[in-house]
């Protein structure tokens, strides 16, 4: 195979995510740590499409600070689109345009939306038809949260985050994200938390990390004032230390309202979770006023899907 099977460009558009509960284990031999999370895909979503190219290209462009994405095979999306093209034995290229709204280094999840979306929309625009079960053991290869980002929806994440599985939700969750300057590097968060954890009062506990039923019930029930009483992030104490500032907008979300607020993922993006549309837009206004830049999201969404 070497011409596309598809004329002009394929549009793939793929979700954000937040990590409504991250139990972290102890850190393994191999430098690793095992996990257990809840996704929920969101309504802030990164844009690739992909054109017909001799060669592997790409260009970055988006409504977030993009300067410190790399547009070369470091880039996930690429990455992503150099397995398809290995998989179904393509000899041709492609060029992506990747247009992204997802915080950057923000614990989000946007580079493993870009690599989804370029997944699905490479498959889609050399016709190779390698199907969801055969996509998703590609996205597996470049990193746990991509295969969320093809799923969407609200999953459960266990060993290093990617083997998911679904997990019932009902109704709209509404959440006030506020973005931080500058991203948090995912590996300088976990090596924070191997150290705070030397402190007897934080060490992990010794079984296998699991998601707490009260979360999966809250899913269920569709309630935002159940699903508050459990939300975690076993990443937040070791963002804050090392980005002590967050603390005031965190605490400011909770004083406006919010029924719950963390630290999304490695951070440094912070997540609120409140009763209600309505009650969304007061704490976004409330928390805009402050000074700080505040996004009104909901999930679960759908995961990549062409457009």
């Amino acid at each position: 195979m070497s011409a596309p099977l598809v004329d002009g460009r394929v549009h793939v558009r793929a979700p954000g995510k937040l990590n409504l509960f991250f139990e972290v284990g102890d850190v393994q031999e191999d430098g690793y740590h095992d996990v257990a999370s809840a996704y929920q895909a969101v309504s802030l979503y990164e844009d690739v499409w992909a054109s017909p190219s001799d060669e592997f290209t790409i260009s970055i462009s988006g409504s977030v600070d993009v300067s410190g994405v790399p547009a070369d095979d470091r880039n996930l999306a690429l990455r992503a689109a150099r397995l398809v093209a290995k998989k179904a034995g393509y000899r041709g290229g492609v060029h992506l345009e990747i247009v992204k709204h997802v915080p950057v280094a923000g614990g989000m999840g946007g580079g493993s939306a870009d690599a989804a979306a370029a997944l699905v929309a490479c498959d889609a625009l050399w016709g190779t038809d390698l199907g969801g079960p055969q996509l998703q053991q590609l996205a597996a290869r470049l990193g746990a949260d991509v295969p969320f980002a093809l799923m969407g929806g609200s999953a459960v994440g266990t060993g290093r985050g990617d083997q998911l599985s679904p997990a019932l939700a009902q109704g709209r969750f509404d959440w006030v994200i506020v973005p931080a300057e500058g991203g948090l590097s995912t590996p300088d968060v976990y090596r924070r938390l191997d150290e705070l954890r030397t402190h007897p009062d934080i060490a992990p506990a010794s079984q296998v990390p699991v998601v707490a039923t009260g979360v999966l019930q809250a899913l269920r029930s569709g309630y935002p004032v159940a699903l508050a009483e459990h939300v975690r992030n076993d990443l937040q104490a070791a963002a804050l230390s090392l980005r002590p500032d967050l603390a005031t907008a965190l605490e400011a979300g909770l004083d406006y309202g919010a029924l719950a607020g963390m630290v999304s993922g490695s951070g440094p993006t912070l997540a609120f979770l409140t009763a209600d549309p309505p009650a969304a837009l007061e704490v976004q206004i409330l928390l805009s006023a402050a000074g700080h830049h505040a996004l009104h999201v909901h999930g679960p969404v759908p995961g990549a899907r062409i457009l």
